[in-house]
């Protein structure tokens, strides 16, 4: 069937030239498969017509069912069933099964799914309508059933008769990604691998890609964190600025208006002076101008009339002008003789008005003149300001005066005295803020500030003393005591000057890729601290020195391991005669009874007794340690309180309890000791490792044969204080301690 569904389109050649072929498309009724074209719909509905109309049939009955059956003899051979005798006899019997309910075969009425029924709607509807037009009787039932069963083939949807010719689709299930292609960068399935294009690539398993994915976002994510703080940093440093500019340049406009007013206001008091001064003047001028031609015509008019009479004189008779010739003498005489005015007294040239613009010049050339600032007001160090080696100082202006740069002078503090006579350094900035470097830790420093503009320096501010953060302390590893549920720390303050607390940090050590939370204890104030662990971990202890301008750094790590007891000797109490190797745990006594060097006399150092004690934690609970001997030594092992007389022998006291070992070839005594008194115990096996359990809780004592497992010796003792290990050696040899061990279950039982 295949390779007759290869052939479809040759046999579409093949095909009558009215037949149309649709392909199927069952989701979309739209374009549904229409199996009569319409021609043959327009027949059916000219059949239905003509029988409406009690037409006869006769000859166009038969022609509408030769072109039906010549529509199903083209739709067998289009779908290559000419070779099927079968499903041939089913299309070419007439004596088919009568027509059930839509059409189906009643003998298939009982084996109808609902599946079927929804993929069969559409020839459901091609025969609901044509039993509409009138055509439910219309042809014999088995052309109907042909149709019906070729339209179901067309789909691959035929009856159960025809299930041979169906091949059912395959479905692929894809497989689940589950590696990730390195060079790539893309999940595959892991078969990819093996035969595709990805065989020489690296490959990582889902889960691990998923988590280098997850670390590597998280990191980008702390770096964008830390460029978004940068950025709010510099973006804070910008709108200071801003508003600094801002500020400074609304002062400037203030300024430049009051002086232009200023200006103004000069200008016209010297216009109104002026413009007076030239009124009087002119008034002045034209009052003697006008004295002037006033005396001018009266001479004038007084010459006139003298001439006027001397006219008349002349025509008198002699005796007459005798006699008014006398007279007139007399009057011209007097006239004559008075001065008259000719010179104007009043020049009509204009005198040279200079004005003098002197201050108002002095008034533009103050408008760009700004005065000198104020001091500012230095503020007081800010809590966690500094550093070991930098400290921010801030400082205000609450004038309105425009600065251009700040002067921050500063000195160190010596001696707790301010004022002395030390070296000063000067930084200059145009912020109200300096991050001061390079200065020494945990120190003093005095600042102070100006402000400066063109007009010169403002007064020095107050002096305010800051303070740089401490030095990171320095953890002495090797007096660092610990045991299941606490650690001892001590630590060097690295600082000369004191600080004002210290604190402990603890960080579990969950793996080189996780880790852990980190703790914190605060407020020590002295250079050690006794912290709270959990049983069977690892930690990071870190110390922070703090004082007024805020912690220092972090000192270097220290490792502390709660698996067990973890002390080491005290070489204060050492006596003479041994010696305590580098790492602190080996006990030697040498052939050579006289040191070297005769150490200084103490009254912790043992003086009879060559013993040497341990630094037990102080921490009540259960402690265990053990101690390599060797079964021809004669030694001795135990606890002692601190103030055990160092002139006695340990065990010859009620401060202390032992067990001894002495050695005469081949005798192997056996003594455990306390206040001189040992019970009377024989022991078959000399022990190699001696384990011994310090238990407060219970208040015993417990002695153990490490090797073979076994119980030695229990002390009952009231242990009203805090004891230490102790050991003595009365002949030349060593004993190695271990400790920091976990206690083995033959002790836990």
């Amino acid at each position: 069937m295949e390779e007759e569904a290869r052939e479809e389109p040759g046999l579409d050649r093949s095909s009558p030239r009215d037949f149309h072929f649709y392909h199927a498309d069952l989701y979309d009724p739209e374009d549904r498969l229409q199996i009569f074209p319409e021609q043959n719909v327009r027949v059916r509905r000219e059949v239905v017509q003509a029988e409406m109309s009690h037409e006869p049939r006769g000859a166009g009955d038969d022609k509408v069912q030769r072109d039906l059956q010549e529509e199903v003899d083209e739709l067998v051979h289009l779908y290559g069933l000419e070779d099927d005798h079968e499903l041939g006899d089913e299309f070419v019997d007439e004596n088919l099964p009568t027509m059930g309910v839509s059409g189906y075969p009643a003998h298939m009425m009982d084996r109808r799914d609902p599946a079927r029924e929804q993929r069969d709607w559409r020839l459901t509807g091609e025969l609901a309508e044509t039993e509409d037009l009138g055509l439910g009787g219309w042809g014999s039932a088995g052309q109907c059933q042909d149709l019906r069963e070729a339209y179901r083939y067309a789909h691959g949807r035929a009856s159960e008769e025809y299930e041979c010719y169906v091949i059912p689709e395959e479905e692929d299930e894809e497989e689940a990604v589950d590696v990730f292609c390195v060079t790539c960068k893309t999940p595959i399935r892991a078969f990819q691998k093996v035969f595709e294009e990805h065989k020489e690539h690296e490959v990582l398993p889902l889960n691990k890609a998923l988590e280098s994915a997850k670390d590597e976002i998280h990191k980008n994510m702390y770096k964008l964190e830390k460029q978004i703080l940068e950025m709010e940093n510099f973006a804070n440093h910008l709108e200071e600025v801003f508003i600094t500019v801002e500020e400074n340049f609304g002062k400037q406009e203030q300024n430049f208006e009051s002086h232009y007013n200023e200006i103004l206001e000069t200008l016209a008091q010297k216009y109104e002076e002026k413009i007076q001064a030239l009124g009087e003047k002119k008034k002045e001028k034209l009052e003697a101008l006008y004295g002037q031609l006033i005396s001018c015509g009266e001479n004038l008019d007084t010459c006139k009339e003298l001439m006027e009479t001397i006219e008349e004189m002349c025509h008198e008779e002699k005796v007459d002008f005798i006699k008014d010739a006398v007279l007139m003498a007399d009057r011209l005489g007097k006239f004559l003789k008075t001065k008259t005015d000719v010179e104007i007294s009043a020049q009509p040239d204009f005198e040279d008005q200079t004005l003098d613009f002197s201050d108002v010049e002095q008034l533009m050339g103050s408008i760009n003149a700004v005065p000198a600032p104020s001091a500012p007001v230095i503020n007081p160090q800010a809590p966690n300001s500094a550093t070991g080696s930098s400290v921010r100082v801030c400082w205000s202006l609450y004038s309105d005066d425009t600065v251009e740069s700040y002067q921050l002078s500063y000195r160190p503090v010596r001696d707790s005295s301010p004022g002395k006579d030390h070296a000063e350094f000067t930084v200059t900035v145009k912020e109200t803020y300096c991050s001061v470097m390079k200065l020494v830790p945990n120190t003093q420093y005095e600042f102070w500030v100006t402000a400066h503009n063109r007009a010169g320096p403002s007064p020095p501010s107050e002096r305010a003393v800051y303070m740089t953060a401490p030095s990171p302390p320095i953890v002495k590893t090797k007096e660092i005591r610990s045991c299941e549920e606490a650690a001892l720390i001590c630590w060097e303050s690295g600082n000369l000057n004191p600080v004002d607390s210290y604190t402990v940090e603890l960080t579990r050590e969950e793996g080189p890729e996780a880790p852990g939370v980190t703790e914190s204890v605060v407020g020590i104030p002295t250079c050690e601290s006794l912290v709270q662990l959990q049983p069977g971990q690892s930690y990071l202890i870190y110390v922070r020195a703090l004082n007024v301008g805020g912690p220092s750094a972090r000192s270097q790590p220290a490792t502390v391991h709660t698996a067990g007891s973890y002390f080491h000797l005290n070489k204060d109490t050492c006596h003479p005669w041994l010696t305590i190797s580098e790492d602190g745990f080996t006990i030697i006594r040498s052939e050579r009874k006289t040191p070297a060097r005769e150490p200084l006399p103490s009254d912790a150092r043992f003086t009879r007794c060559v013993a040497v004690m341990g630094n037990l934690i102080p921490v009540r609970g259960r402690h265990y340690w053990e101690v390599d001997v060797d079964e021809r030594l004669d030694y001795t092992v135990g606890v002692a309180f601190e103030d055990v007389p160092k002139q006695e022998d340990l065990g010859a006291n009620c401060l202390s309890w032992c067990m001894r070992h002495t050695f005469a070839s081949p005798r192997h005594k056996y003594e455990f000791l306390h206040n001189r008194t040992t019970p009377d115990i024989r022991i078959t096996v000399p022990p190699k490792k001696i384990g011994i359990l310090l238990d407060y809780e219970n208040s015993k004592l417990s002695f153990f044969n490490v090797d073979i497992s076994q119980h030695l010796y229990t002390f009952k003792c009231q242990l009203h204080q805090f004891v230490h290990p102790c050991f003595s050696l009365e002949k030349p040899g060593c004993l190695k301690i271990h400790n920091g061990i976990s206690m083995p279950k033959h002790v836990t039982v």
